[in-house]
């Protein structure tokens, strides 16, 4: 499936820019052709983590983001105090989310933010990764947890005569085999629903491998039907290594193991760049996951 994916990718003419960082002044302003997107699951605030207590790190958590400026934001494990605090700190940007529970404040979101001088938000919603999405709070098929996705749809105010922009930030089951598989299908015709008309954003943790079962449900050929997304870290980077997991631990080498965050991006897009951010201080990470990014064009 990679091998395929790659080969779609070199046929279209993809840019393939690899593992590095942009340069700091590649911002959202500096070009009205560019979409800066990060994807970060930020650790939900109650837990009991220590030196990594959210109270002694959201400083450095905004911080990170704020460095790389990034005009689309999907977050996960969201708590209504730390939506609230990214939003109060994180000058220029709505945002939009509800808690998992019971659709309003209790539970985690999937909270994502937004430029508002950039964006002007058309519509909204959420659903639940379950059997009967529209159901609040409902666990679907074999999962630990009700989990949640959230979207949005955007009209790009840089570039008026574009397509709007849907997009979509979610966070897949961490027990349940099945309910990752069902989500990615679920997802993949959520966006197709949702997302008629529009250029499409996807950011999520889905807690699986990118040769399991739900990355290829989302992303892979099915029943001949093309997937509407691609994995922009693919799309940069064709060939996998080593390096490229995105649970940290809070320990800022900890660079092996599964990459779980992804970016996709509907073929429309040209992918930029996709990166891993590794940024650190003494040691440690501003969460428990490496955030994602990609630019795209």
């Amino acid at each position: 499936m990679v091998f395929l994916l790659s080969i779609w990718i070199i046929v279209n003419g993809f840019c393939t820019n690899g593992l590095g960082s942009e340069p700091a002044t590649e911002q959202s302003g500096d070009d009205g052709n560019l979409i800066r997107v990060m994807s970060f699951n930020i650790r939900y605030g109650a837990a009991n983590d220590g030196v990594n207590h959210w109270t002694k790190r959201k400083e450095f958590l905004v911080e990170t983001i704020a460095a790389f400026g990034p005009d689309l934001l999907g977050t996960q494990e969201t708590l209504l105090e730390q939506r609230d605090y990214i939003q109060t700190k994180l000058v220029g940007y709505d945002s939009f989310g509800v808690g998992r529970d019971d659709g309003k404040e209790h539970g985690e979101m999937a909270a994502v933010f937004y430029r508002s001088a950039r964006f002007e938000k058309l519509d909204g919603g959420h659903f639940w990764l379950s059997e009967t999405p529209d159901r609040v709070g409902s666990k679907g098929w074999d999962a630990a947890l009700p989990r949640i996705a959230t979207w949005v749809k955007l009209k790009d105010l840089k570039n008026a005569d574009s397509k709007p922009i849907l997009f979509l930030n979610t966070h897949f089951d961490h027990v349940g085999k099945k309910a990752r598989v069902e989500s990615a299908h679920l997802i993949r015709r959520k966006t197709g629903e949702l997302g008629q008309g529009c250029n499409l954003v996807v950011t999520g943790d889905f807690n699986a491998e990118v040769d399991s079962e739900p990355y290829a449900a989302l992303f892979a050929d099915a029943a001949g039907q093309a997937s509407s997304v691609l994995d922009t870290f693919r799309v940069a980077s064709p060939k996998a290594s080593g390096d490229e997991g995105t649970f940290s631990g809070f320990k800022a080498k900890q660079t092996a193991g599964t990459r779980i965050d992804w970016i996709g991006c509907s073929r429309n897009w040209r992918v930029r760049s996709s990166t891993i951010d590794r940024t650190e201080r003494d040691g440690r990470t501003p969460s428990d996951h490496f955030p994602v990014t990609a630019i795209l064009e």
